[in-house]
């Protein structure tokens, strides 16, 4: 078996409690070596930097990335000092244009939303303009960008088996940005029909109440980056929350996987964190390394546990962190002695 080379970044919080209950897990599933990268506030207070350059280039010399929470400081804890977001830093220079989110309960519920990843509002161009007081804020679409998170979309669902992927828009308002989106994801789907994967849209604003109504409704979703980040957090209230939301951030060279919560200073160091949606993160992390059979056994593992009720206080049960990840590791070895 191949001995993978895993850059893991703890962040802050909470980040610092999960990622290694997730490499505690792996360790049982496979070959790797873990090398730690430094990225977050407390990283900031301690080097300058929120992301130093040497995380970079460790996360571009291994084969996967780890990622846990990262704390946002407010203005007024900078003292003017300039910060940057070490998630979007780290998507912009590993060119990381795909993200992927899976919302399932294991039960009824069971579509992706994958956004991209690059663009939009989050490329950060604003500025206030102190004679009209009017603040602006730049949204970049670019035919290039819509058309490889497009083809990722449907190259996703032709992969995982999946009938649909929908797009989602406001082409209705933002002509020209989402009807350039709205345009090229029609112009991709028609190389698909052979394969007959379905094709069809919704406004983000119509797609936000079905997913609340009618999720069934859903297979695969495509949509921008700013539409696709808070209809994801809202999917996942589907299926119990944050804890239990895996991502990963996907390129054509590197992947980053990391939980969708974030550092949860509020709980952080109580050790009542719940370490599931990390684990679902290694879980992809594995099918991106090929290891299909290791990741569908973490699935079933996590799904046993939440069946049975082994979880952290946000779930309703009253176990500890660690004894979450203790469960699931049983689970793990369990499944490995009866899997082929």
């Amino acid at each position: 078996m191949k001995r993978y080379k895993i850059c893991v970044i703890e962040g802050d919080g909470i980040g610092k409690e999960v990622i290694p209950e997730t490499v505690r897990v792996l360790e049982n599933l496979g070959d790797f070596q873990f090398i730690k990268g430094y990225a977050g506030y407390q990283c900031f207070k301690r080097y300058g930097d929120p992301i130093p350059e040497e995380t970079i280039e460790t996360a571009r010399e291994c084969d996967a990335i780890l990622f846990g929470a990262v704390t946002t400081p407010k203005p007024h804890e900078l003292e003017g000092k300039r910060y940057r977001s070490p998630i979007i830093t780290l998507r912009r220079e590993l060119d990381l244009y795909a993200n992927i989110r899976p919302i399932s309960n294991f039960k009824d519920i069971d579509f992706v939303i994958i956004r991209e990843n690059t663009e939009d509002l989050y490329v950060g161009r604003e500025y206030y303009n102190p004679h009209t007081q009017e603040a602006v804020a730049e949204r970049v679409i670019s035919k290039r960008g819509c058309y490889r998170i497009v083809r990722f979309a449907f190259e996703y669902a032709l992969e995982h088996h999946r009938r649909k992927v929908s797009c989602v828009h406001k082409a209705n308002v933002l002509r020209v940005t989402d009807g350039l989106f709205l345009k090229t994801f029609y112009e991709v789907s028609e190389h698909y029909k052979r394969y007959n994967i379905e094709a069809d849209d919704y406004l983000v604003d119509t797609t936000a109440l079905y997913i609340v109504k009618n999720p069934q409704l859903f297979d695969v979703i495509v949509t921008t980056n700013l539409f696709g980040d808070i209809l994801s957090d809202e999917a996942s209230g589907l299926i119990g929350g944050l804890g239990l939301a895996p991502s990963a951030n996907i390129g054509d060279r590197y992947g980053l996987f990391e939980p969708v919560h974030g550092s949860a200073p509020d709980i952080a160091g109580k050790g009542i964190a719940n370490p599931l949606a990390s684990i679902l993160s290694g879980a992809m992390m594995l099918q991106y390394l090929g290891m299909e059979r290791e990741s569908r056994i973490l699935r079933m593992a996590v799904k046993s546990v939440v069946e049975k009720g082994y979880t952290t206080p946000d779930l309703g049960g009253n176990l500890k962190t660690r004894e979450v990840t203790d469960k699931v590791i049983e689970e793990v070895k369990r499944y490995l002695e009866v899997m082929p």
